[in-house]
């Protein structure tokens, strides 16, 4: 994989006689163009070349002619077909081929044509090969506009990003004339850096050289806002732009969802969808993306059966993103018919399955993904690994996470990132070995992170560790001063163990500080519309009805031994109070309205904004049960 430099010609004989220039080193074009002479002069008194010279051109003195004969590779073609042979190797991305292209072509002189050079920038560009592609474009003695796009798109290809912006500014200092693909290359390697300062810098260009209207530019620019998370920038030059292609609506779809703006991206499509906008597998992918943001399966299954009706069904990505739907859906099942419908399976699908399987506590299942992926020879990278510790952390695992941790390096020689220390001190803490992950987070060679102190105060909380809890939290009040979240975890740990005066600090600590207290709450959709809940709620039109319901499942539950358990409750008043506010909470109106409202053989959905507590998890169990209907 080593990227060849330009110089030296390696020679490649087979018993025919004829040479396939290989690999160059050192950068030497004189050293180059020395072997080409010396080797065409010893070829004219080779008898196979001038018996096939002779064939196929009746000469075989003097300067070689456009219709010549040479090897290139197994292959004989003419002078004048090495130009199209050369766009086949960039193509297929056949380095060695295209290499002994150039070779023949400084054989003949042809390497200071501008065409061919610019072609071979193009070939080195598609095969890797960047070094190589500024080593042709410096030699270029008359460089065209098409010569600077080319370079400069293929450092943006290839992710120099500053080598881009710095070749974009050495053109402009040389007064070269430049078009809408020179500034629409230079704003993909903006938005690959989030280079949002310079991103304003070519807008004011654009609009200076009347280019912001023009699609590619328009499309670039809101791509590099949207990255940078200035979405409201990115939505001006959208409404801005004159024409919309396909890619500018897909681009800003895209933009949304990377913003967390799944509605808006919604609505965005079924905008597309109304003017009649060709759909592609990038606007696909992106509007099940939003769909399993909003935990929207209604409206993904929609999507989904658009996506079989059009073929997109089995692409990777768009079938990878359905996977993850289904998956924040609560439907594992229809994750798992969608991986397996996919015959010809790549990291990124594997990637998905396991993740699903994690994400609902499926750990074995995960770990056989884990083996079978790498019996079918796809080997795992940094994602999988996450996937898979995230698994062991929700089973507490621990030898099975130091494994996998260790397999990282020692198997696959990948190095564990931020992340993955995250998902090891989650594994740690949730098996209660709390001083373990604070030792791990003082060793790792980074600098701690808001999830990983986030990681180790819920352990606290769940563990009783006020100790390591006051620590956690004082690094979270400084990574994270407007999370209400981060105290009202560390007041229950206090709460827990009774520590009232605490408690009371903590929470006049978050009174005075800017941060706002998220109010828990619970929605559930049903005939097209969101009904939203709020502890001891009051305000839905069928309130008493749900408040009745509520009661009577509760007695039924008294029938099975069920008792509210109110140590989830971490509020200092007497144990009548704390039952009143357990059996009101959100999630249980928003059950017992589903029940009232679905089918019976309907699944009911819950959704959250915060974590279910203790006692609303066994309520949900019990009432599974007595109801016979599947709760998610």
């Amino acid at each position: 994989d080593k990227e060849p430099a330009i110089g030296r010609l390696h020679p490649l004989s087979n018993g025919f006689g004829h040479a396939c220039l290989g690999y160059f080193e050192n950068h030497d074009m004189k050293a180059l163009r020395r072997f080409c002479r010396i080797s065409h002069n010893n070829r004219l008194d080779d008898p196979h070349y001038r018996k096939f010279s002779d064939t196929g051109n009746a000469t075989n003195t003097g300067t070689p002619t456009s219709q010549h004969l040479v090897w290139v590779g197994t292959d004989a073609t003419q002078v004048s077909n090495l130009l199209e042979l050369l766009q086949n190797c960039a193509r297929k991305g056949a380095a060695m081929e295209g290499q002994a292209c150039h070779g023949q072509i400084v054989r003949f002189g042809l390497e200071t044509d501008t065409l061919t050079s610019n072609m071979l920038i193009n070939m080195y560009s598609k095969c890797g090969f960047v070094v190589c592609a500024r080593k042709v474009f410096d030699e270029i003695p008359l460089r065209s506009l098409v010569s600077w796009n080319t370079m400069i798109g293929s450092y943006t290809k290839n992710g120099d990003d500053e080598e881009a912006l710095d070749l974009f500014i050495q053109m402009q200092r040389e007064g070269t004339q430049f078009s809408e693909f020179t500034v629409s290359s230079v704003l993909c390697a903006c938005a690959a850096k989030f280079g949002v300062f310079e991103c304003k810098q070519l807008h004011a260009f654009a609009l200076k050289t009347a280019m912001d209207s023009n699609v590619f530019v328009g499309t670039a620019l809101l791509d590099v806002y949207a990255k940078s998370g200035f979405i409201e920038n990115a939505f001006l030059v959208f409404e801005c732009m004159p024409q919309k292609s396909a890619v500018t609506w897909s681009s800003m779809i895209a933009g949304y969802v990377q913003n967390e703006l799944n509605e808006e991206a919604l609505v965005l499509f079924h905008k597309a969808q109304m003017i009649g906008i060709e759909n592609n597998q990038f606007t696909m992918s992106s509007a099940l993306s939003a769909c399993a943001g909003l935990a929207a399966l209604i409206e993904g299954k929609q999507l989904h059966a658009v996506i079989q009706k059009s073929g997109f069904d089995l692409n990777i990505f768009v079938a990878s993103t359905l996977i993850d739907l289904y998956a924040k859906c609560g439907s594992i099942k229809e994750s798992y018919i969608v991986f397996s419908s996919i015959e010809e399976k790549n990291v990124v699908l594997w990637n998905a399955m396991i993740s699903g399987f994690s994400r609902h506590a499926r750990s074995m299942e995960a770990m056989i993904s884990f083996e079978k992926m790498q019996q079918m020879s796809m080997y795992p990278n940094g994602v999988t690994y996450v996937s898979v510790l995230t698994a062991c952390g929700h089973m507490g695992l621990v030898e099975n996470g130091w494994r996998y941790f260790d397999m990282m390096v020692k198997e696959h020689n990948l190095s564990p990132n931020v992340v993955h220390y995250s998902c090891m001190v989650d594994v740690l803490g949730r098996a209660g070995l709390i001083n373990q992950a604070k030792d791990l987070i003082d060793k790792m060679p980074f600098k701690a992170t808001a999830s990983m102190w986030g990681s180790v105060l819920a352990s606290c909380r769940i563990h009783g560790n006020t100790e390591l809890a006051e620590v956690a939290a004082t690094h979270l009040f400084e990574i994270e001063p407007d999370n209400a979240g981060n105290h009202v975890l560390l007041s229950n740990t206090y709460a827990a163990k009774n520590k009232w005066a605490e408690v009371a600090r903590t929470r006049k600590l978050l009174k005075d500080s800017e941060a706002k207290k998220e109010r828990g709450k619970s929605w559930i959709e049903v005939k097209d519309k969101v009904h939203t809940f709020m502890v001891g709620e009051r305000s839905h039109p069928r309130i008493a009805e749900i408040y009745s319901g509520l009661e009577d499942l509760l007695e039924e539950m008294k029938k099975l031994d069920y008792r509210v358990d109110t140590k989830h409750d971490l509020h200092d008043v007497d144990e009548i109070r704390k039952q009143e506010l357990l059996r009101h909470h959100s999630e249980k109106l928003a059950l017992i309205f589903g029940l009232m409202s679905l089918p019976p053989c309907a699944t009911i959905r819950i959704m959250k904004n915060l974590r279910i507590c203790g006692d609303c998890h066994s309520f949900m169990k019990l009432a599974s049960n007595i109801t016979e209907r599947e709760i998610l």
